[in-house]
């Protein structure tokens, strides 16, 4: 009898059966890839489940028939190494009633205030909303993606299509308009290369935070481009005695710190794709005390000489300021570094120099602190240097920098885009807020330049309650970009990046069944974040020059 008869519990005549349960012996002049066990629609999983209205008994031909296909199952996990699925106990009337009932956990609030601050655990309060386990769910195609981008052998990013006759609408001119909702496939994968260069500048700091600028090492994600300067940033503040600790590490507290670095890009094969000779100035968030100290300083000063006071016959609120700490970043040289304007400023003439003739751009990329300093680099750029190339700014998670005058001279300068990246509820992207004793609407800051939001709410494995802290990540923000497609649209099914970084860098605010998931494909969320396997590009390790 046939499988067909023997799971409808009829005699019928013979029919065709597909090869997937056939013996090997039979399948050994047609091989076939196997459906995963784990895919939803799979056929062997429909098969193995009886009909309602056919159900055999125990010893029936049918229950047989169905206990092969379950074998073929476990066969199968074993042939591909996965573990053996545990089945999961319904939880007793006892838990459930001590959990409030309706699938809840037990309370773990998330409102308000305390939900801004990520407190509300530890201050749970009467009439928020306890946690549902809808905020752990996750969809069987969720697990199966994740399980890709968790192997060994995760793919990389699609192969790069020429870009060279549209470059120049890429790179910010027209505003970015029709590329960015929904998001241009070739603009998102320039967007997330441009975020692993400030991943990279975050890993050199972090490993060799006191090493000098002649022998830090870059793990540069493409390997088309080499850097060419270290770059450093030194406050005006300095640390009192009082405030440092023994235990302190210096570089936590000492005035001038790397901060980034400028690469250009060296393969003719790449320049040829993209158009045109790219140069990128790269620049890290806040990280040190004296960097943190900066950021508080939003009282707003001209941008010429930091002089508050009224110049060149400009009535107030007419003349471009800024935030008094991130020029005090930008301006300030220290006692054996230059600072961080005359060094960028240095080298994108030396390097124009050495490719006068060629087209060329230039990129300047920054999170955080490195999103407000980039819009400064350009502007000077702009300002100071008559042939420039076309310049763009990628900002992710940047605050306001200036008032609506510095606004105005950005837009009129014709050489300048900016392009935004904002996650929904990062606070970061709020401030500064109202500059203080600034009694004039045109003194207050104000955003600049083109925006692409996106939400975290949107990703399938981080939870929809996410804290302050993973909404500002960089690598969150790098997920989210990689995963977005339009506004309202679900996250993209074919994204590719790895997530075993965001795991890594964000597992209290991960979906608890991809943390389990991890755990039993071999990844350790709790290890060190391997920058080598979360990148989506080929790593280089190179040396920068001084």
């Amino acid at each position: 009898m046939s499988i067909a008869a023997a799971v409808t519990g009829t005699a019928t005549t013979p029919v065709h059966v597909s090869q997937r349960h056939a013996s090997p012996a039979r399948t050994a002049t047609a091989p076939r890839r196997e459906q995963s066990p784990l895919n939803p629609n799979s056929q062997a999983l429909r098969a193995a489940a009886p009909s309602p209205v056919h159900a055999a008994g125990v010893g029936s031909p049918a229950a047989a028939a169905t206990d092969g296909v379950r074998t073929h199952i476990a066969n199968l996990d074993r042939v591909l190494g996965k573990p053996p699925t545990v089945p999961r106990q319904p939880p007793s009337k006892d838990a459930q009633a001590q959990s409030g009932g309706g699938g809840q956990e037990p309370l773990n609030v998330r409102h308000g205030l305390l939900n801004a601050l990520n407190l509300s655990f530890f201050v749970p309060m009467p009439g928020m909303r306890a946690r549902t386990a809808a905020d752990e769910h996750m969809s069987p195609r969720s697990l199966m993606h994740m399980q890709q981008l968790l192997s060994a052998d995760s793919p990389r990013a699609s192969p790069r299509s020429t870009i060279g006759p549209r470059w120049r609408s890429l790179h910010g001119e027209g505003g970015w308009a029709g590329l960015l909702d929904p998001l241009d496939s070739d603009l998102r994968r320039e967007l997330l290369r441009y975020g692993d260069f400030v991943q990279a500048a975050y890993q050199a700091f972090q490993s060799l935070p006191t090493a000098s600028a002649r022998h830090r090492g870059l793990m540069l994600p493409d390997r088309s481009y080499r850097p060419t300067r270290s770059l450093f940033a030194t406050s005006a503040l300095s640390m009192p005695e009082w405030a440092r600790r023994p235990n302190t590490p210096e570089w936590l507290t000492q005035q001038s710190n790397w901060i980034g670095y400028v690469a250009v890009c060296e393969s003719e094969r790449e320049v040829a794709r993209m158009g045109r000779r790219d140069i990128a100035i790269v620049l890290r968030g806040t990280i040190t005390c004296p960097e943190w100290a900066e950021n508080l300083r939003a009282t707003l000063v001209p941008l010429d000489d930091g002089d508050t006071t009224t110049h060149g016959g400009k009535a107030a609120g007419e003349e471009p300021k800024v935030a008094r700490g991130f020029r005090s970043l930008y301006k300030t040289a220290g006692e054996k570094v230059k600072s961080l304007s005359e060094d960028v400023m240095d080298e994108v003439r030396r390097l124009m120099e050495k490719y006068k003739g060629e087209e060329l751009s230039i990129t300047v990329v920054g999170h955080s602190l490195g999103g407000a300093l980039a819009l400064l680099v350009a502007d000077e750029i702009a300002t100071t240097v008559p042939d420039a190339p076309p310049v763009a700014v990628v900002s992710f998670g940047g605050p306001k920098v200036g008032n609506a005058a510095f606004v105005e001279k950005l837009k009129k300068s014709g050489k300048v885009n900016v392009l935004r990246i904002v996650n929904a509820g990062d606070m970061v992207t709020k401030v500064p807020g109202v500059a203080p004793r600034l009694p004039l609407s045109k003194e207050q800051y104000q955003h600049v330049g083109a925006e692409l939001r996106i939400d975290s709410k949107n990703s399938p494995c981080l939870r929809p309650d996410v804290g302050p802290a993973s909404r500002h990540d960089l690598e969150a923000y790098l997920h989210l970009i990689d995963g977005f497609t339009a506004t309202g649209s679900p996250f993209r099914c074919d994204a590719r990046r790895s997530v075993i970084r965001l795991l890594q860098l964000q597992k209290g605010n991960v979906k608890k069944e991809y943390v389990k998931r991890a755990r039993e494909l071999g990844v350790d969320p709790a290890a060190p974040a391997d920058v080598g396997r979360s990148m989506a590009y080929g790593n280089c390790a190179v040396a920068s020059p001084s």
